[in-house]
């Protein structure tokens, strides 16, 4: 074990933690407690919806107040718990703390297609993903406002896993591997996070000429034998919406011809955070990372990483440019 008491879990609606924490919980022996449960009891008992409860909570700072007393307690119990809560992270000082993330059209589609009460009713995907977005930022804002902490930044957790493609299963395997010490002992000790990500979500910051000659070597072979929990950790930058791999290449290439649905990785530089060259990991982003490259990586390992804003923008600056155009789906 690593001496941590508790797992606690936060990620937004869709993210699966339900799942993983309660699988977590069996596979574990310890008790779980479910925090947003309690919230959803809160609001249906006052009429609202939880967007409803979490706007009014702007207003109104007993609702804050009450969930706030009820997690320190549980943070100052000492009993070893499984926590599924978007703020217990804040209150436990003794935990694996875990940020679970997923492709925010994913979610939409998962909490649309599971059971809904009177707190949470959508009725499209579209609907779904805007007021899951929409609960979303009140509750950052209110984070923020209320607590000076702020729950999208990477840096206040040890392990981030996303379930866009992974199973439930797959995840908490990676996460109990993580709990003993079995995996990413050295990035958990020395520079959490540790992330656990889709590689396919994972963008590239060189152009794929640098790789030729790689898939006809025995690497790809030499990295399926080995699994994905023996791949050394990528280098990434985050934007704050968009990973991207610094220096790993090779081994992310590999992870996807492979079929890989997670890899692990080391959080180099996060949104306004120096990468290299004095340049924030949003510049790094917007310099390094572009149509030519993203086009060229999609057709290389049969992915779709959705085009960035900053494509985007230069598309429409440059509508002569027929690559620009036919990718970016601009017409002139």
């Amino acid at each position: 074990m690593t001496g941590r008491q508790s797992i606690v879990l936060n990620g937004d609606l869709g993210s699966g933690k339900s799942t993983v924490s309660i699988e977590l919980s069996e596979r574990l022996g310890l008790r779980r407690i479910s925090v947003g449960d309690l919230y959803r009891e809160m609001a249906q008992r006052r009429q609202m919806t939880t967007l409803q409860l979490n706007l009014h909570a702007e207003l109104d700072q007993a609702v804050d107040g009450y969930v706030d007393q009820l997690q320190q307690d549980i943070a100052d119990s000492g009993e070893q718990l499984i926590v599924d809560s978007r703020l217990a992270w804040h209150f436990f000082r003794n935990a694996l703390k875990i940020h679970m993330i997923t492709e925010p059209t994913e979610a939409a589609r998962r909490v649309l297609a599971r059971p809904s009460g009177p707190a949470e009713s959508y009725t499209s995907v579209e609907e779904a993903k805007a007021k899951l977005h929409e609960r979303s930022e009140s509750e950052r804002g209110r984070f923020i406002l209320r607590y000076g902490v702020d729950k999208a930044k990477l840096r206040n957790y040890d392990l981030i896993c996303d379930t866009t493609r992974a199973s439930a299963m797959e995840v908490v395997e990676h996460v109990i591997a993580a709990f003993e010490g079995s995996l990413g002992k050295e990035v958990l000790r020395d520079s959490p996070p540790l992330l656990l990500l889709d590689p396919g979500r994972i963008y590239p910051s060189q152009e794929i000429q640098g790789l030729r000659g790689l898939w006809e070597s025995d690497f790809v072979a030499d990295v399926a034998q080995a699994g994905e929990a023996a791949l050394e950790p990528l280098s990434i930058g985050y934007t704050g919406s968009e990973f991207f791999v610094i220096d790993g290449h090779r081994r992310l290439s590999a992870a996807l011809r492979n079929g890989f649905k997670l890899v692990p990785g080391r959080l180099v530089a996060e949104v306004d955070e120096p990468v290299v060259g004095g340049r924030s990991a949003i510049e790094f982003f917007q310099t390094e990372v572009g149509l030519g490259a993203i086009y060229d990586w999609d057709a290389a390992h049969n992915v779709s990483l959705p085009l960035p804003e900053h494509v985007l923008a230069q598309a429409e600056a440059a509508p002569a440019d027929p690559l620009l155009t036919s990718e970016a789906g601009i017409s002139s």
